[in-house]
Protein backbone atom coordinates (compact mmCIF):
# COMPACT_ATOMS: atom_id res chain seq x y z
CA UNK A 1 0.00 0.00 0.00
CA UNK A 2 2.84 2.40 0.85
CA UNK A 3 4.51 1.62 -2.48
CA UNK A 4 1.22 2.16 -4.38
CA UNK A 5 0.64 5.48 -2.59
CA UNK A 6 4.18 6.62 -3.39
CA UNK A 7 3.83 5.67 -7.08
CA UNK A 8 0.53 7.52 -7.35
CA UNK A 9 2.05 10.61 -5.74
CA UNK A 10 5.01 10.53 -8.10
CA UNK A 11 2.82 10.12 -11.16
CA UNK A 12 0.74 13.12 -10.10
CA UNK A 13 3.85 15.17 -9.40
CA UNK A 14 5.33 14.24 -12.78
CA UNK A 15 2.16 15.30 -14.56
CA UNK A 16 2.17 18.68 -12.86
CA UNK A 17 5.86 19.26 -13.49
CA UNK A 18 5.50 18.26 -17.13
CA UNK A 19 2.54 20.58 -17.55
CA UNK A 20 4.03 23.57 -15.73
CA UNK A 21 3.12 26.77 -17.50
CA UNK A 22 -0.18 25.42 -18.78
CA UNK A 23 -3.56 26.88 -17.80
CA UNK A 24 -5.16 23.73 -16.37
CA UNK A 25 -6.61 25.49 -13.31
CA UNK A 26 -8.00 28.28 -15.49
CA UNK A 27 -9.61 26.07 -18.15
CA UNK A 28 -11.01 23.20 -16.08
CA UNK A 29 -13.72 23.88 -13.47
CA UNK A 30 -12.91 22.63 -10.00
CA UNK A 31 -14.75 19.32 -9.49
CA UNK A 32 -15.03 17.07 -12.51
CA UNK A 33 -15.74 13.49 -13.58
CA UNK A 34 -12.33 11.86 -14.00
CA UNK A 35 -13.05 8.10 -14.14
CA UNK A 36 -15.97 5.68 -14.33
CA UNK A 37 -16.77 2.00 -14.62
CA UNK A 38 -20.41 1.08 -15.26
CA UNK A 39 -19.99 -2.63 -14.69
CA UNK A 40 -17.63 -4.30 -12.26
CA UNK A 41 -16.64 -7.82 -13.23
CA UNK A 42 -14.51 -8.98 -10.30
CA UNK A 43 -14.80 -5.92 -8.04
CA UNK A 44 -17.94 -5.19 -5.96
CA UNK A 45 -19.59 -2.70 -8.30
CA UNK A 46 -19.65 0.22 -10.68
CA UNK A 47 -18.22 3.58 -9.64
CA UNK A 48 -17.75 7.20 -10.64
CA UNK A 49 -14.74 9.23 -9.56
CA UNK A 50 -14.85 12.99 -9.05
CA UNK A 51 -11.66 15.02 -8.64
CA UNK A 52 -11.10 18.55 -7.41
CA UNK A 53 -8.86 19.89 -10.16
CA UNK A 54 -8.79 23.39 -8.73
CA UNK A 55 -6.37 24.98 -6.30
CA UNK A 56 -8.83 25.48 -3.43
CA UNK A 57 -11.00 23.13 -1.39
CA UNK A 58 -14.64 22.57 -2.42
CA UNK A 59 -17.47 21.73 -0.02
CA UNK A 60 -19.67 19.13 -1.74
CA UNK A 61 -22.40 19.25 0.89
CA UNK A 62 -25.71 19.35 -0.96
CA UNK A 63 -24.18 18.12 -4.23
CA UNK A 64 -25.68 15.17 -6.10
CA UNK A 65 -25.20 12.82 -9.05
CA UNK A 66 -27.65 11.33 -11.54
CA UNK A 67 -27.68 9.33 -14.76
CA UNK A 68 -29.52 10.14 -18.00
CA UNK A 69 -32.70 11.12 -16.15
CA UNK A 70 -30.86 14.37 -15.31
CA UNK A 71 -32.49 14.96 -11.95
CA UNK A 72 -30.55 16.86 -9.26
CA UNK A 73 -31.05 15.98 -5.59
CA UNK A 74 -32.43 12.54 -6.43
CA UNK A 75 -33.00 10.26 -3.45
CA UNK A 76 -30.06 7.94 -2.88
CA UNK A 77 -27.68 10.00 -5.01
CA UNK A 78 -26.54 12.62 -2.51
CA UNK A 79 -22.84 13.44 -2.42
CA UNK A 80 -23.02 15.39 0.83
CA UNK A 81 -21.00 12.77 2.71
CA UNK A 82 -17.91 13.81 0.75
CA UNK A 83 -17.92 17.07 2.68
CA UNK A 84 -14.89 19.21 1.93
CA UNK A 85 -12.80 17.90 -0.95
CA UNK A 86 -9.27 19.25 -1.03
CA UNK A 87 -7.37 20.41 -4.10
CA UNK A 88 -6.17 17.35 -6.00
CA UNK A 89 -8.36 14.97 -4.01
CA UNK A 90 -10.40 12.27 -5.80
CA UNK A 91 -13.57 10.82 -4.27
CA UNK A 92 -15.65 7.78 -5.22
CA UNK A 93 -19.41 7.22 -5.63
CA UNK A 94 -20.25 3.52 -6.00
CA UNK A 95 -23.04 0.96 -5.91
CA UNK A 96 -20.87 -1.12 -3.56
CA UNK A 97 -20.55 -0.84 0.20
CA UNK A 98 -17.59 1.48 0.94
CA UNK A 99 -15.65 -1.07 3.00
CA UNK A 100 -16.05 -3.74 0.31
CA UNK A 101 -14.97 -1.30 -2.38
CA UNK A 102 -11.89 -0.22 -0.43
CA UNK A 103 -10.92 -3.82 0.27
CA UNK A 104 -11.22 -4.82 -3.39
CA UNK A 105 -9.13 -1.90 -4.61
CA UNK A 106 -6.69 -1.75 -1.69
CA UNK A 107 -7.73 1.77 -0.70
CA UNK A 108 -7.11 3.30 2.71
CA UNK A 109 -9.81 4.92 4.84
CA UNK A 110 -8.47 8.32 3.77
CA UNK A 111 -10.07 7.84 0.33
CA UNK A 112 -13.63 9.13 0.56
CA UNK A 113 -16.12 6.56 -0.74
CA UNK A 114 -19.92 6.92 -0.74
CA UNK A 115 -22.17 3.91 -1.30
CA UNK A 116 -24.08 1.87 -1.89
CA UNK A 117 -26.63 3.32 -4.28
CA UNK A 118 -29.02 0.89 -5.91
CA UNK A 119 -31.47 2.95 -7.96
CA UNK A 120 -30.74 4.35 -11.43
CA UNK A 121 -27.46 2.50 -11.78
CA UNK A 122 -25.28 3.31 -14.76
CA UNK A 123 -25.63 1.16 -17.85
CA UNK A 124 -24.12 0.57 -21.26
CA UNK A 125 -24.94 3.79 -23.10
CA UNK A 126 -25.86 6.19 -20.29
CA UNK A 127 -24.90 9.50 -18.77
CA UNK A 128 -23.25 10.86 -15.63
CA UNK A 129 -24.39 14.23 -14.29
CA UNK A 130 -22.86 16.17 -11.42
CA UNK A 131 -24.86 18.90 -9.69
CA UNK A 132 -23.90 21.44 -7.04
CA UNK A 133 -25.93 22.33 -3.93
CA UNK A 134 -28.13 24.69 -5.98
CA UNK A 135 -28.96 22.05 -8.58
CA UNK A 136 -26.68 23.63 -11.16
CA UNK A 137 -25.06 21.24 -13.63
CA UNK A 138 -21.32 21.14 -12.96
CA UNK A 139 -20.27 18.34 -15.27
CA UNK A 140 -21.88 15.90 -17.70
CA UNK A 141 -20.48 12.88 -19.52
CA UNK A 142 -22.67 11.11 -22.08
CA UNK A 143 -21.31 7.79 -23.27
CA UNK A 144 -22.31 4.85 -25.47
CA UNK A 145 -20.82 1.39 -25.92
CA UNK A 146 -17.28 2.59 -26.63
CA UNK A 147 -15.28 2.43 -24.50
CA UNK A 148 -17.15 -0.48 -22.91
CA UNK A 149 -16.24 -0.39 -19.24
CA UNK A 150 -16.92 -4.00 -18.26
CA UNK A 151 -14.32 -4.62 -15.58
CA UNK A 152 -12.07 -1.83 -16.89
CA UNK A 153 -12.60 1.83 -16.06
CA UNK A 154 -12.53 4.69 -18.55
CA UNK A 155 -10.35 7.77 -18.08
CA UNK A 156 -9.77 10.97 -20.08
CA UNK A 157 -6.86 11.09 -22.49
CA UNK A 158 -5.95 14.69 -21.71
CA UNK A 159 -6.88 17.62 -19.49
CA UNK A 160 -8.69 19.31 -22.39
CA UNK A 161 -11.15 16.40 -22.57
CA UNK A 162 -12.22 16.75 -18.95
CA UNK A 163 -15.53 18.58 -18.67
CA UNK A 164 -16.03 18.67 -22.46
CA UNK A 165 -18.65 15.89 -22.57
CA UNK A 166 -16.76 14.17 -25.36
CA UNK A 167 -16.55 10.42 -24.76
CA UNK A 168 -14.35 10.10 -27.86
CA UNK A 169 -11.56 11.55 -25.73
CA UNK A 170 -11.80 8.77 -23.13
CA UNK A 171 -9.99 5.43 -23.19
CA UNK A 172 -9.92 2.25 -21.14
CA UNK A 173 -7.44 2.14 -18.27
CA UNK A 174 -4.32 0.06 -18.79
CA UNK A 175 -2.69 -1.84 -15.96
CA UNK A 176 0.48 0.00 -14.93
CA UNK A 177 -0.29 3.17 -16.92
CA UNK A 178 -1.09 6.48 -15.18
CA UNK A 179 -1.64 4.80 -11.82
CA UNK A 180 -4.02 2.08 -13.01
CA UNK A 181 -3.71 -1.37 -11.42
CA UNK A 182 -5.64 -4.61 -10.96
CA UNK A 183 -8.14 -4.92 -8.12
CA UNK A 184 -8.37 -8.15 -6.14
CA UNK A 185 -11.03 -9.44 -8.53
CA UNK A 186 -8.99 -8.51 -11.61
CA UNK A 187 -10.77 -5.31 -12.64
CA UNK A 188 -8.47 -2.53 -13.91
CA UNK A 189 -8.69 1.08 -12.79
CA UNK A 190 -7.31 3.78 -10.51
CA UNK A 191 -10.20 4.82 -8.26
CA UNK A 192 -9.21 7.51 -5.77
CA UNK A 193 -6.40 8.83 -7.98
CA UNK A 194 -6.32 10.96 -11.11
CA UNK A 195 -3.15 11.69 -13.08
CA UNK A 196 -4.62 15.12 -13.87
CA UNK A 197 -5.00 16.18 -10.24
CA UNK A 198 -2.81 19.04 -9.05
CA UNK A 199 -0.14 18.10 -6.51
CA UNK A 200 1.29 20.88 -4.30
CA UNK A 201 4.92 21.12 -5.41
CA UNK A 202 6.36 21.31 -1.86
CA UNK A 203 4.57 18.06 -0.99
CA UNK A 204 5.65 16.45 -4.25
CA UNK A 205 9.23 17.47 -3.67
CA UNK A 206 9.13 16.06 -0.14
CA UNK A 207 7.75 12.75 -1.39
CA UNK A 208 10.37 12.62 -4.12
CA UNK A 209 13.21 13.20 -1.68
CA UNK A 210 11.84 10.80 0.90
CA UNK A 211 11.35 8.18 -1.80
CA UNK A 212 14.93 8.43 -2.98
CA UNK A 213 16.10 8.47 0.63
CA UNK A 214 14.26 5.25 1.37
CA UNK A 215 15.64 3.68 -1.80
CA UNK A 216 19.18 4.67 -0.85
CA UNK A 217 18.70 3.30 2.67
CA UNK A 218 17.58 -0.05 1.29
CA UNK A 219 20.62 -0.17 -0.99
CA UNK A 220 23.00 0.59 1.86
CA UNK A 221 21.44 -2.17 3.98
CA UNK A 222 21.55 -4.67 1.12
Amino acid sequence: MIRKTFIHAMLGASAILAASGTALADTVPDVRITEFMYKGEGSPGEFVEFTNLGTTAVDMTGWSEDDSTRTPNKSGHSLSAFGVVQSGQSVIFTEAAPDAFRAAWGLSDSVKVIGPYSNDNLGNGDEINLYDNSGNLIDRLTYGSDPRTDGVSAVPTSASVIGANNIAGWILSQNGVNGAYAALGGDIGSPGYSSFAPVPLPAAAWLLLSGFGAFGLRRRKA
